[in-house]
C-alpha cells in the first residue's frame, strides 16, 4: 500500500476508521432477506417490501443529508445520523417482535443510514480540495474491502442479531470516531478559512435545482444503471438457480468483484489516462462498460459469459463510484453537499424499482429479456452522460469566452 504514503497522517486515519465502518455495514445487508424469511417465518414477499421501505428511507435520507449540511453543521449532522443509525440497529431485536414496527425502524435505519453519506463525501472533498478525486477512489476501494470483509463475517457469525447488534458497534464507534476527528483536522483546509467565512449566505434549494447542468442528466443516467445492474439479483441469480447450477456459483460472482475493484486499479488508471481522463468522460465510460457486461450476458448465457460480464460491469462500477462525487465537489462549490444527496437521490429511485421491472421480465421469458431490459437502460445511461459532458463542456467554453 505504498500509495497511501502520498497523504497526510489525518486522511490514514480516515480510511481506516472508514474501513471498520464499512466492515460493520456488510455485516447486516446480506442477511436482511434471510432474516425475514427464515427468523420472522414471513415470506419472499415480505421481505421485499422491508428492503423496499429500507430503500425509500434511504432515498429521504439522500436528499435530507444534502440540505442539511449547512444548516445543521457536517459535525452535528454526521455524528448525529451516526447515532441515530446506531440507535436503530440496537432496537432491531426488540422490533423483531411486532411486524409493523420493524418495518418502521428498517425505514428509520435507511433514512439515517443514508443521511450521513452526502455530508461525509461534501467533508472529503472540502477538506481534502487538492486530493479529492484520488481520496474518492480510495475510499471506495477501502470501504468495499470492508464490504468484502463484512458479508465474510456475517456468514461466519450465523446469528442475525449478533450480526446487527455488531453493526450498531462499528456505527456509534465510527460516530465517536467524527466527532474527536471533526474537531481536531477541522472541516476545511486552514488555509480556505477565511474565504469561507466570507460565504455565510445560503442559496434556497429551489433555485438551487434550477442549476440541472450540475446534477440532473448525470443522476439520470445513474439512476437508468442502477435499474440495469438490479439483472444480477433479479436475473442472474434465478438463472443459476434455474439452471442447477451451485448456489456457490452466484456467491463467486461477487467474489470476483470484490477482488477486482482492489487488483484492477492499474487497469483502470490506464484506462483514465487512455481515453477517460475526466470525470465526465469517465462517467460515460462507465455506461459503456455497463453496456458490454450485459450485451456478453445476451450473447454467451454460460457461466464463463456471466464472468466476463462480471469483469466488465465492475470495471464501470469502478469508473463512475468516484467520478460523481469528485465531479460535483469540483463544479458545485459550496452548494456540493445539496448536489450530492440530490444526484444520489434521484440515482437511488433506479435501486428501487429494478428489481420489480427485471422481476416482470424474469418471469416472461427467463435471462434473455432482462439482459435486453439492461442494454437498454445502459443505452440511455450513456446517452444522459454524454450529454452531461456535452452541455458542461459547452458551459466551460462560453465561460472562457466571456473573460
Amino acid at each position: 500500500m505504498k500509495f497511501l504514503q502520498a497523504y497526510p497522517k489525518e486522511v490514514k486515519v480516515f480510511l481506516i476508521a472508514s474501513l471498520i465502518n464499512a466492515t460493520g455495514s456488510a455485516l447486516m445487508w446480506p442477511l436482511v432477506t434471510m432474516y425475514v424469511f427464515d427468523e420472522l417465518g414471513r415470506s419472499m414477499k415480505d421481505a421485499g417490501f422491508v428492503l423496499l421501505v429500507q430503500s425509500l428511507g434511504g432515498i429521504a435520507g439522500q436528499l435530507l443529508g444534502g440540505s442539511l449540511y449547512h444548516k445543521v453543521g457536517v459535525n452535528r449532522l454526521i455524528v448525529g445520523a451516526l447515532a441515530l443509525t446506531a440507535l436503530t440497529l440496537f432496537a432491531l431485536p426488540a422490533a423483531s417482535g411486532d411486524w409493523y414496527i420493524f418495518i418502521a425502524v428498517m425505514g428509520l435505519f435507511g433514512l439515517f443510514n443514508s443521511l450521513s453519506l452526502p455530508a461525509i463525501q461534501a467533508f472529503i472533498g472540502f477538506r481534502f480540495a487538492e486530493q479529492r478525486a484520488d481520496l474518492f477512489n480510495v475510499i471506495y476501494v477501502s470501504n468495499n474491502i470492508g464490504v468484502a470483509l463484512g458479508t465474510s463475517l456475517s456468514g461466519f457469525l450465523g446469528n442475525y442479531m449478533l450480526s446487527f447488534v455488531l453493526n450498531g458497534v462499528t456505527s456509534a464507534v465510527f460516530a465517536v470516531f467524527f466527532f474527536v476527528y471533526l474537531r481536531r483536522v477541522g472541516t476545511v483546509p486552514p488555509h480556505q478559512q477565511t474565504h469561507r467565512r466570507q460565504q455565510q449566505h445560503e442559496v434556497s434549494g429551489w433555485r438551487l435545482m434550477g442549476q440541472t447542468r450540475i446534477y440532473l442528466f448525470m443522476a439520470i443516467g445513474s439512476m437508468f444503471l442502477l435499474i440495469g445492474n438490479s439483472i444480477w439479483n433479479t436475473g442472474v441469480s434465478p438463472f443459476i438457480i434455474s439452471e442447477g447450477w451451485p448456489k456457490q456459483t452466484y456467491g463467486f460472482l461477487w467474489t470476483l468483484n470484490g477482488i477486482l475493484i482492489f487488483a484492477a486499479q492499474p487497469l483502470v488508471s490506464l484506462i483514465k489516462r487512455w481515453f477517460a481522463a475526466t470525470s465526465t468522460s469517465q462517467m460515460t465510460s462507465s455506461a459503456v462498460f455497463y453496456l458490454s457486461g450485459y450485451a456478453v450476458i445476451l450473447l454467451m448465457p454460460s457461466y464463463p459469459g456471466l464472468l466476463l460480464a462480471m469483469v466488465l460491469a465492475t470495471l464501470g462500477e469502478m469508473l463512475i463510484s468516484p467520478a460523481m462525487p469528485s465531479f460535483i465537489s469540483d463544479h458545485a462549490e459550496r452548494s456540493a453537499p445539496f448536489f450530492l444527496g440530490l444526484s444520489g437521490g434521484i440515482g437511488a429511485v433506479g435501486r428501487v424499482i429494478g428489481p420489480y421491472l427485471m422481476g416482470i421480465q424474469f418471469d416472461s421469458g427467463g435471462l434473455a429479456p432482462t439482459g435486453w431490459l439492461a442494454c437498454g437502460m445502459a443505452v440511455l445511461s450513456v446517452g444522459f452522460f454524454g450529454f452531461h459532458a456535452y452541455i458542461n463542456r459547452s458551459a466551460r467554453a462560453l465561460n472562457r469566452n466571456a473573460a
